[in-house]
């Protein structure tokens, strides 16, 4: 996540609104150079893989990150996520991965392949509701979220590890989870704020990256040339049947986590 502290606040919103006391750690990779971060800001509120391996958690999320260009063995900090990735399967009831993360975990888990498109995926996109999952509870048949990726997964809907469940007709599956529902895959962004996409947007034209205006973010029809957001709710339902979910099935002692398995 290149702007750490937004998404953050997004996430930590997200995974608030609940009845339920929720202890936050936050970990960073130690092998990569932190371009957009200052190096006090992660060493005062964030720990390292090595700080809590030990330990065991009810919830995982794994961030998206700028490097969807690169082959994955390609990222400085490959070998290191994949060591998480492999403790999260012992020690971690449900881990959530998001965009980047979600295509990382789905190559690290099942080796399925991402492809690059011509341009960006930028906007807020439709997706079909395809199946009953208590992930999903309280969604319509169809509900938007935001994308913001150059590249996207190839998997078959019959895969026999993964359930699909939404996508949409153009760019494919959007949500996955395992058969045992323990990894759920987000390719896309639940988390946004309203104006998330403009600063994106924003932020690629400041450096020269010819960045298409995001479709479907503001009403051509509308005197109000403010983007709406049409996303929150489904936000909220998503992480709060996730929580509540996972709170029901993690062992009073988390010790026992590899119970599950």
């Amino acid at each position: 996540m290149p702007n750490k502290k937004s998404t953050e606040l997004q996430l930590l919103r997200l995974v608030s609104q609940t009845p339920l006391q929720i202890n936050v750690d936050f970990i960073r990779t130690t092998k990569h150079e932190h371009k957009n971060s200052k190096i006090d800001y992660l060493e005062s509120f964030y720990q390292t893989f090595d700080d809590i391996k030990a330990r065991n958690y009810d919830l995982l999320i794994v961030t998206g990150a700028p490097v969807e260009k690169f082959a994955f063995e390609e990222v400085d900090y490959w070998r290191e996520l994949q060591e998480i990735l492999n403790w999260a399967e012992h020690h971690v009831t449900s881990s959530l991965f998001i965009c980047w993360g979600a295509q990382a975990a789905l190559y690290h888990y099942y080796n399925i392949q991402k492809t690059t498109y011509s341009e960006k995926l930028f906007g807020i996109y439709s997706q079909h509701n395809l199946r009953e999952n208590w992930l999903l509870n309280g969604f319509d048949d169809v509900f938007m979220t935001p994308q913001s990726r150059y590249t996207g997964i190839e998997i078959n809907r019959d895969h026999k590890d993964i359930n699909i469940l939404a996508a949409n007709n153009d760019i494919g599956a959007t949500i996955l989870s395992s058969k045992d529902d323990r990894f759920i895959f987000i390719l896309g962004h639940f988390e946004y704020d309203t104006t998330t996409l403009m600063s994106e947007y924003l932020r690629d034209l400041a450096t020269g990256i010819l960045t298409s205006f995001p479709k479907n973010y503001i009403d051509s029809n509308s005197t109000n040339k403010n983007p709406a957001n049409t996303w929150r709710a489904h936000a909220h339902i998503l992480f709060q049947n996730w929580i509540n979910h996972v709170y029901q099935v993690t062992p009073y002692q988390l010790s026992d986590i590899e119970k599950l398995l």
